[in-house]
């Protein structure tokens, strides 16, 4: 049985017990992630040095992206109350911060290894993408990450990271990459817009991979869209206009339901003169800001949702995605193997046609060379050994050629996370010892099938522990009983809430 390696088993362990502490659901959590990867390792799809549960950050993760200039790291500063993130008109950082809270009242920055090799942290494992887009960018991790320590209340139990300015025009494509990234692993994703750039028609690639690619999401409504510095437009003659065109501008990349939120720093904000217009301004960045902050505190409890939702797609993802493709792989695999082994027999028959135009002579010669062959049995069992041992030569030149054209062909068709797993699993099933008529793949077993049924069902029971802790449809619970903001607790084992603390 494969099994991850020394340090993934260490990690794991640490994991399991920060979590028995902060959120004990998540434990349980982990345990089914132990389950999946087990498959993952029988399989092939993991590497020893790997573990699904390594791979989706276990922190609640808020991402502020957006254009250059748009206010970001002034939002970050305003919401820590501590001016950790430089800030000015022009972009200031291009690189991605990952803030965390630190004990230190000084706040501290630390290389972007720091976070490449810890998998508490997202980006971890982050170099070997980099490497993936062009080689050798792994080794200039710094140039893209820095971690940021912050002693302010506001990061106790959660993440932000701060994404450099946006511009999809000259973006390099790591960094297009790591934004993706990133807006998969948030529960939180604010992608804030400039409204002192007015004619956001010029940005319509920015929007398109902001907006656009973001919208059909089975998650889009973690995505908060913010006009910011809205302050400026109080000296237009129709400020209503500005934020109108923003709106139609998102229309038309498909956005057209959903809060779109404006907001201003009232300490850097322009003087506004019109008492009536001032309060209409401040009243609207206040309702819209107390939204916004609300479903920041929220993100403990969309982030445990979203880590057993992670391990029920995942299960998923290896019985409905995983496996027909490996099996795919396969049979293109074993009908070339085929076709080989019969092009092989074809030309052993073709020499045996071709011998008739041989001289009547040399026919003769080999005729009595026959006769005698039962007069010698050595001779002969020589002769069937050397036979079979060229017949399973000739197959296993076959199964090499063949699977190293499917090889390429995945290279070719699929990238990533995605191409890494099948490449290892088609290795897996090609071994010396697979038979080419295997009706599964490797680890497909009828035992590990039932285990990601159990996930499956497991998970879902912890959605129902969740919903329990954070829902009473019948009204009848006592409200001692009721919902605390943080995280929920459970109890492992028998999956029932924890009563709080009289």
């Amino acid at each position: 049985m494969r099994r991850p390696d020394k340090p993934t088993r260490g990690r794991l362990k640490s994991l399991e017990s920060h979590l028995e502490e902060e959120n004990p659901i998540l434990v349980s959590a982990v345990g089914g992630f132990r389950r999946l990867s087990r498959l993952g390792y029988a399989m092939g799809l993991l590497d020893a040095s790997e573990s699904y549960a390594t791979q989706i950050p276990w922190w609640p993760l808020i991402s502020v992206l957006g254009t250059f200039s748009s206010g970001k790291s002034t939002f970050i500063n305003q919401y820590l109350s501590y001016p950790l993130q430089d800030t000015g008109n022009q972009a200031v950082d291009d690189k991605f911060t990952v803030v965390c809270y630190g004990g230190d009242k000084d706040a501290r920055t630390l290389p972007g290894l720091a976070l490449d090799a810890d998998p508490r942290f997202p980006f971890y494992q982050t170099s070997e993408e980099l490497d993936k887009v062009e080689a050798g960018q792994g080794r200039r991790i710094d140039a893209y990450l820095q971690l940021k320590t912050c002693h302010s209340d506001k990061l106790k139990g959660r993440i932000l990271i701060d994404s450099p300015g946006f511009d999809a025009d000259e973006q390099r494509s790591a960094t297009l990459r790591l934004t993706n990234h990133i807006i998969d692993l948030s529960d939180l994703v604010l992608v804030l817009f400039d409204a002192r750039h007015p004619e956001p028609g010029a940005m319509s690639d920015t929007l398109a991979h902001l907006v656009g690619a973001t919208k059909d999401r089975a998650d889009s409504s973690k995505f908060l869209y913010i006009l910011n510095q809205i302050d400026t437009t109080a000296r237009e003659d129709n400020p209503e206009e500005v934020f109108g065109a923003w709106q139609r501008a998102l229309a038309r990349e498909g956005l057209t339901a959903g809060r779109f939120y404006t907001i201003y720093d009232l300490e850097a904000a322009v003087p506004i003169e019109n008492d009536a217009l001032r309060r209409r301004f401040e009243w609207k960045r206040d309702q819209d800001l107390s939204e916004i902050l609300s479903r920041i505190e929220q993100v403990s409890v969309e982030r445990t949702y979203r880590i057993v939702g992670a391990l029920e797609k995942r299960a998923h993802e290896i019985e409905d995605s995983y496996v027909p493709k490996i099996r795919q792989l396969i049979a293109r695999w074993r009908r070339r193997v085929l076709l080989w082994d019969a092009g092989w027999l074809l030309l052993a028959a073709a020499l045996i046609v071709s011998s008739r135009f041989l001289a009547p002579t040399t026919v003769a010669a080999l005729e009595n060379g026959l006769r005698q062959l039962p007069a010698h049995p050595s001779l002969m069992m020589g002769s069937v050994a050397v036979l079979i041992v060229a017949v399973l030569y000739l197959h296993f030149i076959a199964r090499r050629q063949a699977a190293a054209r499917v090889r390429r062909e995945i290279a070719q068709q699929y990238d990533g996370e995605e191409a890494d797993c099948l490449m290892r699993a088609f290795k897996r099933n090609t071994g010396l010892l697979r038979s080419v008529f295997a009706p599964d793949p490797a680890g497909w077993t009828r035992r590990h099938r039932r285990a990601l049924k159990n996930v499956v069902r497991d998970a879902n029971l912890l959605v129902q522990s969740l919903n329990d802790r954070f829902t009473d449809p019948s009204g009848k619970r006592p409200a001692s009983r009721q919902a605390p903001e943080r995280a929920p607790e459970v109890i492992i084992g028998d999956v029932m809430p924890r009563e709080d603390p009289a």
